[in-house]
């Protein structure tokens, strides 16, 4: 497993783990129209490639022999939903479900605080599901706390999502 920045030629691959991962995770008991036409709007190559060029985010891919298997986002300057956090979000954590449990994750994790702590940030903070159970053990067993809820919405609806910190020492 290496880690390294992404290339634009990533963006394919970034936006089909992103369905990947995204559908698997949340849409459990079927897909409507609307969850798909969201993951097919948003997360496209031409979205991945602007976010590879964005110099507000820091993007850190995971690639094994066959490919790319999970990667972190690292957002700058976005407002927190809960008071008293800094404007740095870890944007996205994805990592393909069988790669789950292989230390992908947390190698990203540490890239991404790593990043953090380079450019000063006093924490970071992300939201999850609220009934992604996998995702919420895993970011309070690397010392991220609970401190606030929010609504992840598309279209009309919102669906509860729980904001968790990390504050660097």
């Amino acid at each position: 497993m290496t880690l390294r920045l992404p290339d634009i030629s990533d963006a394919s691959s970034l936006a089909a783990l992103s369905i990947e991962v995204w559908i698997g995770t949340y849409l459990r008991r079927g897909v409507s129209a609307v969850f798909a036409d969201y993951a097919l709007s948003e997360f496209t190559t031409p979205k991945a490639e602007a976010l590879i060029r964005d110099p507000g985010e820091f993007i850190v891919v995971s690639e094994n022999e066959e490919g790319i298997d999970g990667f972190v986002r690292v957002s700058s300057g976005k407002s927190a939903p809960v008071a008293g956090l800094s404007d740095v979000e870890i944007s996205t954590l994805y990592v393909q479900p069988r790669h789950h449990a292989k230390g992908v994750g947390k190698r990203l994790l540490n890239a991404a605080f790593q990043h953090c702590r380079e450019i000063g940030a006093g924490s970071v903070w992300l939201t999850t599901n609220a009934q992604n159970a996998p995702a919420i053990a895993f970011y309070l067993a690397q010392g991220f706390e609970e401190v606030g809820k929010t609504r992840f919405r598309i279209q009309n609806e919102g669906y509860p999502n729980i904001v968790y910190a990390y504050r660097f020492a």
